[in-house]
């Protein structure tokens, strides 16, 4: 791990702090996702196994945004090191090792793995003691971050879908009213071009296949005109299954990692023997000893 792990440029922490804002714009984000998806299920549409998941858990989410807060008073990160490229440049580099660690385990966190994680990045580069102590925080502004990253594909996917229930809506009430004006309320949707995206394409089939033959005319030209591109209605179907799927791991991993941050005994991390128990001779561990980071 420690030879793919690559060596930062930082620079001493001197710039103003970036993290509050970053944590208000992640708040924000997902508060309008938590809107969107309550207005979906107020109007009676389906949502995602991971939307389900940030509705069910959303209280959980705010406490530990509360939480964040109140741990990470204005100017808190100051002192810390900051990555002078990349893309969290002018962040602190423990937070972006904390993104590193959320985005290798999809979200995961776990006591082995962390120690692990964090034993391989100072084989690399020593930590300072400020960062060692400032993992716990970091870890929850990315889990934070992590959920505001699937949430805005949700987010997105949701307004697809939305559009999609529109004209499955329109085309359902025409075909048993009017049948011959199905096409009309076609050429209304072809001139709206929408986005032929699999989470568009698999709501609409969805709504429509094996509904009524007039309704198979619609789907005959979604298929046309993924045949433009190479593709497929059951290919984009299945593409949007494979993300539905992998949207509710990151976001389950995510929301049971903040549960276990809030239970975490910080000390078990302290006291690994990688890192207390290791050659006193050696710099960083002998640092950490005086510095009371292994003290029980």
């Amino acid at each position: 791990m420690a030879r793919a792990l690559r060596v930062p440029q930082v620079e001493p922490g001197t710039r103003s702090d970036r993290l509050l804002k970053r944590l208000a714009d992640n708040e924000g984000v997902l508060l309008e996702v938590r809107n969107l998806l309550t207005e979906a299920v107020t109007a009676g549409r389906r949502i995602t196994p991971a939307g389900e998941w940030l509705l069910d858990n959303f209280y959980l989410i705010e406490e530990q945004i509360r939480t964040a807060r109140r741990h990470l008073p204005k100017g808190y990160s100051r002192g810390l090191p900051r990555l002078l490229n990349g893309p969290s440049a002018g962040l602190p580099r423990v937070y972006d090792i904390a993104l590193e660690q959320i985005s290798h385990g999809d979200g995961r966190v776990d006591p082995e793995s962390l120690s692990r994680f964090v034993v391989a990045y100072q084989t690399v580069t020593p930590l300072m003691l400020g960062e060692l102590w400032a993992i716990p925080i970091m870890l929850r502004l990315a889990l934070i971050e992590n959920l505001r990253r699937v949430g805005a594909r949700i987010a997105a996917d949701r307004i697809d879908r939305n559009r999609a229930d529109y004209w499955a809506d329109q085309m359902t009430e025409i075909a048993e009213k009017d049948p011959k004006s199905l096409i009309l309320v076609i050429a209304d949707m072809a001139r709206s071009d929408p986005p032929m995206v699999s989470s568009f394409v698999a709501e609409l089939a969805r709504r429509l296949q094996g509904q009524s033959p007039a309704l198979a005319l619609p789907l005959t030209w979604i298929e046309q005109r993924l045949s433009e591109s190479g593709q497929t209605i059951k290919q984009l179907v299945q593409s949007e299954n494979q993300q539905q799927a992998a949207d509710q791991v990151s976001m389950s991993n995510s929301i049971g990692s903040l549960r276990f941050l809030g239970a975490m005994d910080w000390r078990r991390i302290r006291r690994d023997d990688e890192y207390c128990r290791a050659d006193p001779a050696s710099g960083p561990w002998r640092r950490l000893r005086q510095d009371g980071f292994c003290d029980p």
